[in-house]
């Protein structure tokens, strides 16, 4: 029987479905016959395909793979080990590094982001110095600029500075990455006259500033809303043959967006509109923010869009912003237009929920209501208090009562626990003819009653509908309180309700007995 088959320059083993006395196949088969014991040869060829000789080249290349997987095993195993040593109390990267004899550079490295992300800089300094020492070559302008630009970057400017005096004393010349993080950390702390002293010195190094230079501190600029010095600035960097680049102009838009001064903002758009460069996706949020501080509508809408289409999350508290400002305008119907635009660029959520439902609590439109509630339910989405509270509040305003009663029975099946907004809803319903005392009772005995006052609700309802007279009273009372009274650690709805009852007396015809 052929054993073995040449094909071209490969070699092949055969696999047969059969032994020589005919047997039927055995488990090893790719393609069982039912009827067929003795596959032919040209068969027992193409099965045997599957199973390539080893080549010698594969052989080498396997063996130097699985060297190289057990020399990186062994690297990260001794890393791991040095990282554990460091995590110890009082551990001294010192005497560690001493006791090692030396560090590998990759380790060297992850021993300062080790240190960096406790805030140990002092040791930073301290190890590199042991480390430089172990090996000449390592005190290289490349090193002392990674340092530098660590300790610029986190505020140690006393030690950054310390740095680059020893680096000038071992002979290294620095270069713009050694000088760059020095005048933005001085900067950042608003030591100009010091970072100037440095932009003088790159100057005098036979260095030209960047506009990485400038940019750095155009931006300290702003922080310090020193809008004049910015301009002066940019003029300098005019004068100096280095022109102001995109970076540049995204930098000036944002700290004039923030800094309210909107006309110098729109004045600079429109040039980088002229000179065919993007805004960067921060800078639009950053504008769209100035809009939307100002209430300016229409302006945040058309870069409200600008966001969207470029894919930037934008933060809740700023989606809070332009809701508010819809609520001011009236513009209740946009909530919902603003709650199906970010879950369709970001997905479900719940504050996507909230602008829907508020949308149609403040329109006062029940149908609307309810197709949202059926939606969250076929998304078997969790109802909250800041769901229940905007319905709630909208079955007040209408007077509707009965559905008020049915939600206020349901609260426990949707396994939602009342907060301030929810008592203040009921003492609130009860001034204009609500009888709330089962509601009450039925807290009191679940025990809702004694637990600490807390506001779980979503800000937006309450720009939407106001306080309310009763969350109003316990704002009254509790200012009118001793301070002694005011430090109490807690508060319950019992205590609150009580304290109400006893000083304006409008709640006796509605209290937890």
């Amino acid at each position: 029987m052929v054993n073995a088959v040449t094909h071209s320059q490969s070699y092949f083993l055969l696999v047969p479905n059969s032994d020589c006395r005919g047997s039927k196949s055995s488990s090893n088969s790719f393609f069982p016959k039912p009827f067929a014991k003795f596959p032919s040869l040209t068969t027992q060829i193409c099965r045997a395909s599957f199973y390539p000789l080893p080549s010698f080249a594969d052989t080498v290349s396997d063996s130097k793979h699985a060297t190289l997987l057990v020399e990186n095993y062994h690297l990260h195993d001794i890393l791991r080990t040095l990282l554990q040593k460091l995590e110890k109390e009082d551990s001294d990267p010192l005497h560690i590094l001493s006791e090692d004899g030396d560090w590998s550079k990759d380790h060297f490295w992850a021993v300062v982001r080790f240190l960096k992300n406790a805030s140990r800089f002092t040791d930073i300094l301290q190890v590199f110095d042991m480390w430089t020492k172990i090996e000449k070559s390592r005190i290289s302008e490349f090193n002392y600029n990674k340092v530098i630009g660590l300790l610029c970057e986190e505020g140690m400017m006393e030690d950054a500075l310390s740095a680059l005096q020893e680096m000038k004393i071992r002979g290294l010349r620095p270069s713009l990455d050694t000088y760059n993080p020095i005048v933005h950390g001085l900067s950042r702390e608003g030591k100009f006259s010091d970072a100037l002293c440095f932009f003088d010195e790159i100057k005098e190094s036979g260095l030209e500033p960047d506009s990485e230079t400038y940019d750095g501190l155009i931006r300290a600029y702003g922080k310090f809303k020193m809008y004049d010095e910015m301009g002066q600035c940019v003029k300098k960097m005019e004068l100096e043959g280095c022109s102001p680049d995109h970076i540049t102009y995204n930098i000036l838009i944002q700290e004039y967006a923030r800094g309210g001064l909107l006309q110098r903002m729109e004045k600079l758009n429109q040039r980088m509109i002229s000179k065919r460069m993007n805004l960067q996706s921060s800078t639009l949020v950053v504008m769209l923010e100035a809009y939307t501080t100002f209430g300016m509508v229409e302006k945040m809408e058309k870069f409200y869009r600008k966001v969207l289409y470029s894919k930037t999350c934008l933060e809740d508290d700023l989606i809070r912003k332009i809701a508010e400002v819809y609520i001011k305008n009236y513009m209740f119907s946009r909530l919902e237009d603003l709650g199906l635009d970010l879950c369709s660029a970001f997905g479900q959520s719940h504050l996507v929920w909230c602008l829907r439902v508020l949308s149609y609590a403040c329109l006062l439109s029940k149908k609307g209501m309810d197709i949202v509630v059926r939606e969250m339910r076929d998304a078997k989405v969790d109802w909250n208090v800041t769901v229940a509270n905007s319905i709630m509040l909208a079955y007040v305003k209408m007077k509707d009562f009965r559905h008020l009663r049915i939600l206020l029975s349901q609260l426990p099946i949707y396994r939602v626990q009342p907060d301030i907004v929810t008592i203040g809803i009921l003492f609130d319903a009860n001034r204009i003819g609500f009888d709330g005392n089962g509601a009450l009772e039925t807290w009191r005995r679940m025990g809702y009653l004694y637990r600490v006052v807390e506001m779980k609700t979503d800000s937006l309802v309450l720009s939407a509908f106001g306080k309310g007279h009763f969350l109003k009273s316990c704002e009254e009372v509790y200012s009118s309180l001793h301070p002694e009274d005011r430090k109490r650690e807690t508060w319950t709805y019992y205590d609150l309700i009580a304290l109400l009852s006893k000083h304006t007396g409008s709640l006796d015809c509605i209290k937890p007995r």
